[in-house]
């Protein structure tokens, strides 16, 4: 990849434009690792050339199409445009159809599904425009099939350019007819502050679309839903919500267009609200929040521990930031569950270099500093008696681990052959996160197709070792499932 971009600028290079090949941390569509790498060269570009974030636009293909309808639909305000091409969008249609595949996920596997899943997410481009490719011939085709249903039950019409007779590629007139629209949509330019925004959200790790951002969702894993409005001649905005508890909505410097003298009424699921004047800058900013069923104005309770964008789960969502391997330094409860923990410790170190091209840190537990706690996430190993820094925290997470049981709520196992992997906000700094024996959670049999590239733990799980590993999974699970919106276990766990 590295020598081709030194010696090739790929094959679609626009006049007056920059062109940024993000390498997204080796084969994973630019998921989890790969997803944040896209991001860190889009900053890295902004640092040395001058780069309009009004007019970049998201394109790839094949895995880069994949990549590119994910990042278009999760992150819907931050383009011009995009053109997908091939790829594929979401996980059950996609491998069903392209490799006969029958999946049968487990319940929270399901519901994680919702992460990458584009189909999910369509709404999205309500505002945002997309140029779909496909060959006529390409089993790959189904990517942007399965999209234009989906945003067909949106009311959303998709642009679907088909090279006739192709299969894996692009024909020439197709390729043209894309670099014409696109110019167009560049010519354009992103609209900063849209006078409407539909947004959908499962989880607060995408929680924005233009100026409109989520908070609070009433329970992950559930669509969330805004449908946000701005009447310009009243100077009022209209809004609906579904699964949300909290928002905000932020006009940017420059764009309000009306009266800045005159405070504008927030009509809210039936509900009338008067908001903050504007700026003399013309920006804009409310925050709103559900109290006892009805919508206020203000910030949330923040007393105590919330969900929210990027401290809100699953286990793997702790890979998508800096994170230190917490390696126990001490003798474990039983030799029996130590050996499978050494075990788990050796295949996140070696696994996290295969498939995200990074080197992990790792530390002894006494080696860990207030700088580690503070600015990353502690990826810890081990048991209470084996790990200084679990023993130190354990009484402060929802489990309890001893020489006899592991219990989560009312739920217990015998620690002699049971492990529980969680996370949760560390509570040596709970805004950062704790992980508990767990590197990320998708195996060897998942890499030999992206689509499968999702996580396979929720928030928490007690691992059976009497249950043997494989390709798919380190050992039997006993017990898994989400905290709430609290972090808390969920009433009847």
């Amino acid at each position: 990849f590295l020598l081709q971009r030194m010696q090739n600028p790929g094959q679609f290079v626009p006049v007056n434009s920059f062109v940024l090949h993000p390498y997204g941390r080796y084969c994973n569509a630019n998921k989890f690792a790969g997803e944040v790498d896209l991001f860190e060269a889009l900053d890295h570009a902004r640092n040395d050339y001058p780069v309009d974030d009004n007019r970049i636009l998201v394109r790839g293909f094949s895995m880069g199409g994949a990549a590119c309808w994910q990042f278009a639909a999760h992150y819907p305000g931050m383009w011009a445009g995009a053109a997908p091409g091939a790829g594929f969008a979401e996980t059950y249609h996609f491998l069903k159809s392209f490799q006969g595949e029958d999946l049968q996920p487990l319940p929270w596997e399901r519901k994680l599904w919702h992460l990458y899943d584009c189909t999910d997410y369509a709404v999205n481009f309500f505002n945002l425009p997309v140029i779909a490719y496909s060959g006529e011939n390409d089993r790959q085709k189904q990517a942007a099939d399965i999209m234009e249903s989906a945003m067909a039950r949106e009311n959303i019409r998709l642009t679907h350019i088909i090279g006739p007779g192709m299969g894996h590629r692009y024909d020439d007139g197709s390729a043209a007819e894309i670099e014409r629209r696109l110019a167009h949509i560049a010519h354009a330019g992103r609209n900063p502050f849209p006078h409407q925004v539909k947004f959908t959200t499962w989880t607060l790790r995408y929680n924005r679309s233009h100026w409109v951002r989520i908070d609070r969702m009433m329970e992950h894993w559930k669509e969330a839903r805004v449908h946000a409005a701005f009447a310009p001649l009243a100077g009022n905005f209209f809004i609906e919500t579904g699964n949300v508890s909290a928002l905000t909505l932020d006009v940017p410097s420059g764009y309000w267009p009306g009266d800045i003298s005159t405070p504008p009424d927030i009509r809210i699921d039936g509900q009338v609200l008067t908001g903050p004047l504007p700026f003399s800058d013309r920006s804009w900013t409310v925050r709103l929040h559900r109290h006892q069923g009805a919508w206020r104005t203000g910030d949330p309770d923040s007393s105590g521990l919330h969900k929210k964008h990027g401290l809100q789960g699953p286990i793997d969502d702790a890979f998508m930031d800096s994170f230190v391997i917490v390696r126990p330094s001490g003798r474990g409860l039983h030799a029996s569950t130590e050996q499978w923990i050494q075990g788990e410790l050796g295949h996140a170190m070696d696994h996290w270099r295969l498939q995200f091209r990074g080197i992990p840190r790792s530390v002894w537990d006494i080696e860990v500093t207030p700088e580690m706690v503070a600015s990353s996430n502690l990826i810890i190993f081990g048991d209470p008696s084996s790990n200084t820094i679990l023993g130190e925290i354990i009484d402060r997470l929802p489990v309890s681990w001893d020489s006899d049981k592991v219990r989560f709520g009312a739920q217990s196992f015998d620690s002699g052959s049971h492990v529980p992997a969680l996370i949760y906000p560390n509570p040596l700094n709970p805004e950062r996160y704790a992980v508990l024996n767990s590197g990320f959670t998708y195996r060897e049999y998942d890499y030999l197709n992206n689509a499968r590239q999702i996580p396979k733990l929720p928030d928490y799980a007690v691992y059976d070792l009497d249950v043997r590993g494989d390709a798919r999974r380190p050992a039997g699970v006993a017990a898994a499932g989400f905290f709430d919106e609290k972090w808390e276990l969920p009433g009847g766990d």
